[in-house]
């Protein structure tokens, strides 16, 4: 297959359609249990609905870089499996909003929220926040049981699924791990570049990038060395990955992010970017930044902290350190197709999703 003949937005389509099939089984399944459990699965169908599908991307060319693009009822099989790595995100994105306490997602709002306002609207008893928390947890845990079932129920043999389950179970573990840490590093207050990388690469690089890739691999059945040298190519652009996201959470336009300016300084996440403004910034810059992160900010604060990052140095090495990872994953990807034999085409492709994933703006 050739780069020419990948088309990003058809296969977005193609991954819709599979989760809009899959959703559309569960409709039928609870069914039974009335209106709050169609509630649910309406909400479900917004989760899943949209985004860059970067991780069935990177999962469906995993697959292809070892054995070729499927064709027949494997092409199917391999895009169901690849779909349930957006569940698995969608899981993650719906307990992540929880956690940080956030408005919106993708220009809407966030599950936790949308239910608030329905319990406030409607004038029920109890606590619309507790609610909206409770409604929150149960769809992020929804989604993620049905992640699991999608990959087994993708239509490929168990001595394909049962390999690249054992891959998704080492994921989860990663990325909810992940998860915690940051939770924890957020409470304390301060993190080091070190306890920031370490976050960055189980919260997000493993589970965006490397782990997908594995994924594919396994079910197209990929031993233990050949995942390790698609390991070469999966992390370091998934480090490349998240650090793009943290510029944008504290850089990016809200109108293009969909999540408003500066959030990640609002939520005070203690990010790679942050760790590095905090030990370049002039004392009282790192001060004001430090005192700031996790608290309410005006625009005009915010862009006072943009300034204290900015003036650092610390967007300029992250930048820096983007471009130093990409170009390191690429080089590991062409030695891999060089001595592995992987699929020429494939590997086009997933050097274009290379691109992709570190020059996006959204």
């Amino acid at each position: 297959m050739t780069e020419q003949r990948w088309d990003p937005t058809s296969f977005r389509a193609e991954v819709q359609a599979a989760l809009d099939t899959f959703l559309a089984e569960q409709t039928v399944r609870l069914a039974p249990l009335g209106a709050d459990a169609a509630r649910l699965l309406t909400e479900a169908r917004a989760t899943v609905s949209g985004g860059k599908r970067f991780r069935a991307a990177f999962c469906q060319w995993g697959y292809a870089a070892v054995a070729g693009v499927p064709t027949g009822d494997d092409a199917a099989a391999v895009l169901r499996a690849s779909a349930a790595l957006e569940l698995l995100h969608a899981s993650a994105l719906v307990h992540d909003d929880l956690m940080d306490a956030s408005d919106t997602r993708r220009g809407r709002a966030a599950t936790h929220r949308g239910f608030e306002a329905e319990h406030r609207a409607d004038g029920w008893r109890g606590d619309p926040v507790q609610y909206g928390a409770a409604a929150a947890i149960l769809l992020g845990d929804l989604l993620l049981s049905w992640a699991d079932e999608l990959v087994r129920r993708c239509g490929l043999g168990w001595d394909r699924v049962g390999p690249a389950l054992d891959v998704f179970d080492l994921c989860r573990s990663e990325v909810i791990a992940g998860q915690f840490l940051d939770v924890s590093v957020q409470a304390r207050g301060r993190a080091s570049v070190d306890q920031a990388t370490t976050v960055l690469r189980y919260k997000s690089a493993k589970y965006s990038i490397e782990r997908p890739l594995h994924v594919g691999a396994a079910l197209a059945g990929a031993g233990a060395a050949t995942l390790e040298r698609l390991t070469s190519f999966g992390l370091p652009l998934g480090e490349a990955f998240q650090l793009r996201d943290d510029l944008l959470g504290v850089f990016g336009d809200p109108a293009t992010t969909g999540k408003p300016a500066g959030d990640d300084l609002v939520e005070g996440k203690r990010t790679v970017l942050v760790a590095l403004a905090l030990d370049a910034a002039a004392p009282a810059d790192a001060a004001r930044l430090d005192a700031a992160l996790g608290t309410a900010l005006t625009e005009a604060e915010i862009e006072e902290l943009r300034a204290i990052i900015d003036g650092s140095g610390a967007r300029a090495r992250v930048e820096t350190m983007i471009d130093d990872l990409a170009t390191q994953a690429v080089g590991a990807l062409r030695a891999g197709q060089a001595d592995e034999g992987w699929d020429p085409g494939a590997c086009q492709v997933l050097e274009q999703l290379a691109t992709a994933a570190t020059r996006r703006t959204r």
